[in-house]
């Protein structure tokens, strides 16, 4: 009796496969390649860290890369020699310093403050452009409604921790017409050119309205911010995130500063 139920089994195997395929194998989502690292970016971290290398660095700015993790972050952004790169709102150009080293002598810096920067960091600034040390280093204290960024004149920028402050209007921080400002910016990139903006992270939902009292913004209000404005996000990176941080405090109490949770994002401006 075995073998004609073994053959039954059998037949019924056979009929089963030849009516029901096999499902197709379900093919893993590729990641998005607008999140992809810039092509040559080990060489562009290595070009970072031997910026960071360079003699006459102060021991405040020094303590400050471990903060920052500026090699990796400039170097998402595709920023190299020979650039012509602005640091908007650069405030005591940190990374200003650094990008000196990085276009190297035949690139230019272009460090933008208003007067209120410039007030707030000049004790900074003196020292670090004093007798010309920087000397591809343009300093410019301009009104943020005209910055004299020209036209198809850079190959990068980028806004540290003062993105938040477009949105900041007080006694001493006069409104600013933000979609004047970035455009300024925007028009300033050449095509294919990148924005790095840096800045600290705002609770879920809250937009921009956590500038005034906590100086955060969120990342989400960001994107659709330089959206609208032309530019395209092609790049983040989690390194600067602090789950630690609740986004509940201001960015200057001692409790958090230095340690905020902060977004990375690369904006690129597409070729028309």
């Amino acid at each position: 009796m075995r073998l004609p139920l073994l053959t039954f089994a059998a037949t019924l195997l056979v009929a089963c496969a030849s009516t029901t395929p096999p499902p197709a194998p379900v093919a893993e989502p590729a990641p998005p390649p607008a999140m992809a690292p810039p092509t040559g970016v080990a060489a562009a971290m290595g070009n970072v860290a031997a910026a960071l290398a360079a003699p006459g660095r102060t021991d405040a700015d020094r303590e400050r890369d471990g903060r920052d993790h500026p090699a990796e972050v400039l170097a998402l952004a595709g920023f190299g020699e020979g650039m012509t790169i602005a640091d908007v709102f650069g405030g005591g150009g940190y990374y200003s310093e650094i990008l000196s080293h990085v276009v190297g002598p035949r690139g230019h810096v272009r460090l933008v403050n208003n007067v209120q920067y410039d007030n707030y960091a000049k004790k900074t600034l003196e020292p670090r452009l004093a007798g010309g040390r920087l000397a591809n280093v343009e300093y410019t204290v301009t009104p943020p409604d005209a910055m004299n960024l020209g036209t198809n004149t850079l190959d990068g920028a980028l806004i540290v921790m003062s993105y938040h402050d477009l949105y900041v209007a007080d006694a001493d921080w006069p409104a600013i017409d933000a979609h004047g400002f970035i455009q300024q910016i925007v028009a300033a990139l050449k095509p294919g050119a990148t924005l790095l903006i840096v800045d600290h992270q705002a609770r879920p939902g809250s937009g921009r309205q956590d500038t005034q009292g906590l100086h955060r913004i969120e990342d989400t209000f960001a994107i659709a911010d330089f959206r609208a404005n032309g530019l395209e996000l092609v790049r983040t990176t989690e390194l600067l995130r602090n789950p630690a941080d609740d986004h509940t405090r201001n960015v200057f109490d001692p409790a958090i500063r230095g340690h905020t949770d902060r977004f990375v994002h690369v904006y690129v401006k597409p070729a028309p």
